[in-house]
């Protein structure tokens, strides 16, 4: 039996984590081509920070509340979806709703959590996944044989840009804070990792790469890191850019983008169609799930919290000390 309430974290006005507050609001409806999915686990990302400060608002159309992505359980179809079935496991990206008990997803944008994934594991994946898929894979034409730089190497874009690399042939270099970082994106599968503190990155890229570059760079820093990107990259290069957490203007030289053939390339996911989000999700069911249930792959890292706690998991987030993935957990699948 669907209640017609539920449990979700409200911004009670834009400002610092404790804007945060569990509310009741009702459970949202069930358009013809959605799912509603029972929410087990909703995963945290920087968008929601941004939306919870005010400077990021929900598409139109789009629910109000947090959470990007979700993991659980198909409790209704709308009248035209085909291929789910009430009682299946699933993660979902979502357009917003996932911080509650139930969202409503369109239903391509829904895939199956991988065989031995819990819940609360499977809901750290769609929200990066889709985006590195749809940036550097689709967009960028990621090839076997390339090299990727990839900063923020240890969170969640990081991790899931290094993993989604190597699954596809290409060389993914980590670039982190500390050795503890360096240590969790080796395992996820960079071949060498950069210490930014203490080392120069555009001279470690080209002793890595014997004096080339690299093919492909995945940057969530922004600010004066553009430069360093431009100047590490290798000729025909292309440089995805994700975010910007130490800012969103930079000083670049036009002349070495042209001398070099470069591409710089920005993408924000939220916005874009349902259409583009399902060719996304289908791109990811063929060439990427399949490798997540195998024997030896690394998942990542999650720090679960309890739904109430939504502003203790964006302090943590904000800290940037975190390894792998923040999620919310429900209580719903006791805590799978």
């Amino acid at each position: 039996m669907i209640p017609t309430h539920m449990q979700a974290i409200a911004i009670t006005r834009p400002g610092d984590p404790d804007v945060l507050a569990t509310h009741q609001c009702p459970v949202p409806g069930c358009g013809a081509n959605d799912v509603l999915i029972r929410v087990a686990a909703a995963g945290v990302n920087g968008p929601d920070l941004a939306q919870r400060r005010g400077h990021y608002d929900p598409p139109p159309g789009a629910s109000p509340l947090l959470g990007l992505e979700i993991a659980g359980e198909i409790v209704a179809l709308g009248s035209d979806v085909t291929g789910w079935q009430v009682g299946d496991r699933v993660m979902a990206l979502t357009n917003g709703g996932g911080y509650a008990d139930y969202a409503a997803v369109p239903s391509g944008q829904v895939l199956p959590t991988p065989p031995g994934w819990t819940l609360v594991e499977a809901a750290a994946l769609p929200e990066t996944w889709f985006t590195i898929t749809q940036t550097l894979v689709m967009r960028a034409g990621l090839e076997p044989g390339m090299s990727v730089l990839v900063h923020g190497a240890a969170g969640g874009i990081g991790g899931a840009a290094i993993q989604i690399a190597t699954m596809l042939g290409a060389r993914a270099i980590g670039v982190v804070s500390s050795a503890a970082k360096a240590d969790y994106a080796r395992r996820l599968g960079a071949v060498a990792t950069i210490d930014h503190p203490s080392e120069d990155l555009v001279e470690r890229v080209m002793a890595l790469t014997d004096g080339k570059g690299v093919d492909r760079v995945v940057d969530i820093i922004g600010g004066t890191m553009a430069e360093r990107n431009i100047a590490a990259s290798a000729r025909s290069g292309h440089i995805v850019q994700v975010s910007t957490l130490d800012g969103a203007s930079a000083n670049l030289s036009l002349r070495t983008i042209m001398a070099k053939q470069l591409t710089l390339s920005g993408s924000t996911l939220r916005p874009q169609t349902s259409a583009t989000k399902a060719a996304i999700a289908d791109r990811i069911r063929a060439d990427l799930l399949p490798a997540l249930s195998q024997p030896g792959f690394v998942k990542p890292a999650v720090t679960a919290f309890p739904l109430a706690q939504a502003a203790d998991a964006h302090r943590a987030m904000e800290a940037r000390g975190h390894v792998g993935k923040i999620v919310l957990v429900t209580g719903f699948g006791e805590g799978e």
